[in-house]
């Protein structure tokens, strides 16, 4: 039977203590969750499988995963030293209609407000179903960190809003950088260009960097 979606913050929180320590195998089997053959085509079922077990609601829609509760889920692979591994994919990066478009409305922010950070162990050497599931913890953006990241974006849709988005790399930004996210190169879709015409160019997605989400636990779990 599916997992109902959480009631309260409380019941959400049950639901992860009650996770750590599993591994992703032991997981899938106890939700009778499919598995594919090969984790390393299939990127995104560590997240499915963990948002059908906790109940997750929002799907692909542009809210938090879990609407009622204002949550976003965010898994995060870490080493055996406790670092994330990767950059942490928030939202897909506006090119067209940029104009007007604050820190405060946008979906970055929304999505960032309230996060629920769920650290998997996922070192190279470890088969993917043999990842263990940490420990579970909510977050929100300090002062600090909210005019950082506010910083970070306003300075790359800046860029776009002028139609320099092919000046944009991986480099800009402290906290939060703009690349390409898409499966491949003949994916393109419309952008601002140079000259305010609309060019074709990848579809871009805001990632948080590795420095700052090692920042978030190490807070957590004083490291």
């Amino acid at each position: 039977m599916r997992p109902t979606k959480p009631h309260s913050i409380n019941d959400l929180i049950k639901r992860v203590d009650n996770i750590a320590g599993l591994t992703l195998g032991q997981l899938a089997n106890e939700y009778n969750f499919k598995t594919p053959d090969d984790l390393l085509r299939e990127k995104g079922w560590t997240g499915q499988l963990i948002e059908y077990v906790l109940g997750a609601t929002a799907g692909s829609k542009p809210l938090p995963d879990f609407e009622d509760l204002g949550i976003e889920l965010k898994t995060l692979p870490i080493s055996y030293k406790g670092k994330p591994l990767e950059t942490t994919f928030v939202s897909v990066t506006p090119l067209m209609n940029v104009t007007g478009m604050t820190w405060h409305t946008s979906s970055v922010r929304k999505k960032l407000n309230h996060v629920l950070w769920l650290p998997i162990l996922s070192e190279r050497d470890i088969a993917p179903f043999d990842r263990t599931i940490g420990s579970g913890f909510l977050w929100q953006p300090t002062f600090e960190q909210d005019a950082l990241l506010q910083r970070d974006w306003e300075e790359q849709m800046e860029l776009i809003a002028l139609g320099r988005v092919d000046e944009i790399s991986g480099h800009l930004g402290d906290a939060m950088q703009i690349r390409p996210k898409a499966a491949h190169s003949k994916i393109v879709t419309d952008a601002i260009g140079p000259n305010g015409q609309i060019i074709k160019t990848l579809p871009r997605g805001f990632y948080l960097k590795t420095s700052f989400t090692g920042e978030i636990l190490k807070q957590q779990f004083q490291l």
